[in-house]
């Protein structure tokens, strides 16, 4: 054996045992792809970091990926699939309106959950999907820690819940009465206001497009870049 050969073989090991170590599997299935994902889980993560424990989406890990989607002319189409309890509002709508704005045809899907501000996020593709069993749960924004209880903070509060719901109606074919009263209906929601949606509840208001698993939601993606 070369040492070129017994370079290579060590290599090889190496990749395999990283692949183990991180994906809890041996080896990844070689396809090729004209399109790309991106996965959109836990909490996402905004200006604040969070604890350790949590499982977060970091938003400055996404809006780069998006970028180079974007420039890169071999990825025809955006996946992205979520499964998020929300987060930071603005971290938030900072994904949603980077995915809205993309050129590239995009599908979402969202699987087990797309909660709070994941609900911006889902709508900004140009065609959503949801799981028969996921659920989306819509609600006002809220403020965890000390709020000064001055006119300024509910004004400002007032103009961020304007902007989700603005992105919502216009990314969406819900109206906006309706999204106000699935937001603030009371006795859904233990000690809180606001709506969960479950698979089809969410089409049939209007909020998402179709339900689907991941064989649709790719041959809808396929579909979308072969119109394009």
């Amino acid at each position: 054996m070369t040492q070129n050969e017994g370079q290579n073989i060590q290599t090889q090991m190496d990749m395999t045992t990283s692949t183990l170590q991180q994906l809890g599997q041996l080896d990844l299935p070689k396809a090729e792809s004209n399109f790309h994902s991106i996965t959109i889980v836990g909490q996402i993560e905004g200006h604040l970091v969070l604890p350790p424990q949590n499982k977060t989406t970091k938003y400055e890990h996404i809006i780069p990926q998006l970028v180079a989607i974007e420039q890169n002319p071999n990825i025809k189409g955006l996946l992205i699939i979520l499964n998020t309890v929300g987060g930071d509002v603005e971290a938030g709508l900072a994904i949603a309106e980077m995915i809205v704005s993309m050129t590239k045809p995009t599908v979402s899907l969202i699987l087990g959950g797309g909660h709070s501000i994941g609900v911006p996020i889902a709508v900004a593709s140009d065609y959503s999907f949801i799981a028969e069993t996921a659920t989306m749960t819509i609600h006002p924004i809220r403020l965890t820690g000390l709020v000064i209880g001055v006119p300024q903070t509910y004004e400002y509060l007032d103009k961020m819940q304007d902007r989700v719901i603005n992105f919502v109606i216009k990314h969406s074919n819900i109206d906006e009465r309706t999204f106000r009263e699935l937001m603030f209906s009371t006795g859904n929601l233990a000690r809180d206001i606001g709506t969960v949606l479950v698979g089809k509840d969410a089409v049939a208001c209007g909020l998402i497009d179709e339900v689907g698993g991941i064989g649709q939601a790719v041959k809808k993606l396929e579909e979308l870049i072969n119109n394009r």
